[in-house]
């Protein structure tokens, strides 16, 4: 069997989602976020900081009618690495079809 290089920090199943969901956008809203995984804040907050730990997802934050909200957007390196974590998942896929 070959070698498949998954991303152990993005195979998480709510990093994964975090990271395809952010992958077509300039950025995504914490809150639409978090409700797109559907998790508590203290659930998010520990993915979120996983990924920007490992530079593949930046935070920006603005005020906005006097509050203050936060984007989340994928690096240029988290692109790549989730890209990387599809193809190695597609490949598995492939080969398992073929077996």
């Amino acid at each position: 069997m070959s070698q498949f290089r998954l991303d152990s920090v993005i195979h998480a199943p709510n990093r994964l989602q975090i990271c395809a969901f952010l992958m077509p956008l300039e950025d995504a809203e914490f809150k639409v976020l978090r409700e797109e995984l559907g998790v508590s804040e203290s659930v998010f907050s520990k993915h979120i900081s996983r990924l920007v730990e490992a530079g593949y997802v930046q935070i920006r934050k603005r005020v906005v009618n006097g509050r203050q909200h936060k984007w989340a957007y994928l690096t240029a390196s988290g692109r790549q690495a989730f890209a990387s974590h599809v193809a190695a998942l597609q490949a598995i896929v492939a080969q398992a079809e073929l077996e």
